[in-house]
This record gives structure tokens, C-alpha cells and sequence, in this order.
């Protein structure tokens, strides 16, 4: 029997992070594409479980493509919920305690931080996502950026704090403006959830 995935709940209201971002993009993002992620996951593990059963390793290595996309769809989009929270909790309000000081020492600020990681994730060709990930191998954080739904684990990263950048995420609130996106989204990060996450990953 194959594995059976659900969306998750969103946190909070589909208005509860405007004018950031507004209830009109929340609702088709969560409700639209990230389901459609989940359903197309589901629909291909059971294809995957069909085969499995078969021993039809042709047709289990061609689901691999599938699986990825929507598999990495539906973790990217569970983190991104969670990595942004409404202004009036806690959203926006600058990191503090272990996660502060990592920042600092790896980059220099917060400010720093987020200026070299909004021109690498602006810079991404087509869709993708930017992240800020733990590397268990180094004991440090790193920025790295992934292409399409390809998941954050696939460069051998922890996923801290993850920013959608395919068009979806933005264009009815920032048309094809991708940099005030990301200039106005660290107005609703949810930095508590990204330490969190830290301090589970070191």
C-alpha cells in the first residue's frame, strides 16, 4: 500500500500576512498549488507501489521525476507556511539567542544576511526556491538556492527558512518585480520557527 500524504493546514488566515502578501495569491498558492502537489504525489507513489509490486523497475525509475517535483513541492511549501507568520505574531520581529549569533558570525548582520540572500535568489533563472539551510558536515549555516521543487536535503542541507520565487508565490501582488518581493517578505518571517529549526538541526 502506498504512502498517502494530506495538505497541511495553513497557520494562520489567507489575509494574515497582507499586504505583504495578499489573501488572493494565499488562497491559490495553498489551495491550488500546493494541493495539486499533494494529489500528484499521492497519485504517483501509488503508481510507484503498482510497480513496486510488479518488480517493473523500468516504470519505478520513471516515476522518480514525479515524485521529486511534487515530493519536494509538498515539503518545500509545508516549510514556507511555517517560516512566515502575521505581523501582529511575531512576524518580521529580527532573530535573537543562538540563531542571531550564527547569522552574525557567518555573515556580519541580519542586514548583510539578507542583502547577499536576496541577490542570489534573485538571480535564480525561472522558478526556484532560496534557503537558508544548516550544514551538519561544516557546523554552519549556508544560503543556497534550488531549482523548480527540487528539496533543500538534495544539496545536503538542513532546510531552515525557505522563499518561494516561482512566479505563483508573487505575481498578482509584485507582477514581475522579483526583488520587492523579497524585500517586503522579511516583513512576515516567522524567525522564532527558523530557530526552531536550528536548534533541532545543530
Amino acid at each position: 500500500m502506498a504512502l498517502k500524504f494530506e495538505l497541511p493546514d495553513l497557520p494562520y488566515d489567507f489575509n494574515a500576512l497582507e499586504p505583504v502578501i495578499s489573501a488572493e495569491i494565499m488562497q491559490l498558492h495553498w489551495d491550488k498549488h500546493h494541493r495539486a502537489y499533494v494529489n500528484n504525489l499521492n497519485a504517483a507513489l501509488e503508481k510507484y507501489a503498482d510497480a513496486e509490486g510488479k518488480k517493473d523497475l523500468a516504470a519505478m525509475l520513471a516515476l522518480q521525476s514525479a515524485i521529486n517535483f511534487n515530493g519536494g513541492g509538498n515539503v518545500n511549501h509545508t516549510i514556507f507556511w511555517t517560516n512566515l507568520a502575521p505581523q501582529n505574531k511575531g512576524g518580521g520581529e529580527p532573530p535573537s539567542g543562538k540563531l542571531a549569533d550564527a547569522i552574525n558570525a557567518e555573515f556580519g548582520s541580519l542586514d548583510k544576511f539578507k542583502e547577499v540572500f536576496n541577490a542570489k535568489t534573485a538571480a535564480i533563472q525561472g522558478s526556484g526556491w532560496g534557503w537558508l539551510g544548516y550544514n551538519k558536515e561544516k557546523g554552519r549555516i549556508e544560503i543556497a538556492t534550488c531549482a523548480n521543487q527540487d528539496p533543500l536535503a538534495s544539496k545536503g542541507l538542513v532546510p531552515l527558512l525557505g522563499v518561494d520565487v516561482w512566479e505563483h508565490a508573487y505575481y498578482i501582488d509584485y507582477k514581475n518585480v522579483r526583488p520587492e518581493y523579497l524585500k517586503k517578505i522579511w516583513d512576515v518571517v516567522n524567525w522564532k520557527n527558523v530557530a526552531e529549526r536550528y536548534e533541532n538541526a545543530v
